[in-house]
């Protein structure tokens, strides 16, 4: 068993994975944190115990603010005043976006409408939920964070076969979303478009050019989200693509 620094180190990384994350891999990143969660016994332990008593539907109608001045309609977020509360109000927030019982798209127009622009909107709820999350945790673990951990020397090495593995997968993945995307419902222009940015992204992957990959699969994220034609394969899809550039 990993001992209290690794696991809260480990949750920590999650975090910023999530905060680093394409919006479409927003809800697979927060059920990639909760599970963290579950498997750390001292985050399980600090968390069953924030969580214990605590009246999340009271406390979620007071920080869920919502106020019109008879013209216009304003919503925002007041986090908890205590740490303890605050950790239990994220965690149950969280939980809700894992089963779906609260929109996480639906929850970001509302309460953090920045530009119009649901990636802005995302690394607005980053900043301010996600960040107060880790925030909290690090004064929890403040000093079991500071003692000196064992030096380890990452792996550079990139094992050829994994990683032609990969693009084997990636490539698979790409026709199967084209597939899907020529059964959508949206006009055939779109589909073709679609389909365009798909095969750029083959070929951005051929030529390992990350920066081009970066916004062919931003510019994939618009148009799955534009036009509401989000594939169940699509999030496997993106992560393949982010294991890929880690290894080039």
């Amino acid at each position: 068993m990993s001992d209290t620094k690794e696991q809260i180190q480990n949750f920590l990384n999650k975090c910023e994975e999530l905060k680093k994350c394409k919006f479409i891999m927003a809800t697979t990143k927060i059920k990639d944190l909760l599970k963290c969660i579950v498997n750390s016994p001292e985050l399980y332990n600090l968390f069953d115990a924030v969580t214990k008593d605590f009246n999340y539907p009271l406390v979620k109608k007071k920080c869920l603010v919502n106020v019109s001045d008879g013209m216009f309609r304003r919503s925002y977020i007041v986090l908890p005043q205590t740490v303890g509360q605050r950790l239990a109000f994220i965690f149950c927030l969280l939980v809700e976006f894992d089963k779906d019982t609260l929109n996480f798209n639906e929850f970001l127009r509302i309460y953090f409408p920045e530009d119009g622009s649901y990636f802005a909107s995302y690394q607005a709820f980053c900043n301010l939920i996600i960040k107060s999350l880790q925030d909290a945790i690090v004064q929890i673990f403040r000093e079991e964070l500071s003692k000196p951990s064992q030096m380890t020397i990452p792996n550079v090495n990139v094992d050829n076969s994994t990683k032609a593995g990969l693009i084997s997968a990636i490539n698979l993945a790409i026709s199967e979303e084209k597939n899907y995307i020529s059964g959508c419902n949206i006009p055939e222009d779109d589909k073709e478009s679609g389909a365009a940015i798909l095969t750029q992204i083959s070929f951005a992957i051929k030529s390992e050019n990350v920066e081009l990959l970066d916004a062919l699969v931003c510019g994939y994220n618009y148009f799955v989200l534009y036009h509401k034609c989000v594939s169940e394969g699509v999030s496997t899809l993106i992560q393949e693509i982010a294991a890929f550039e880690q290894m080039i």
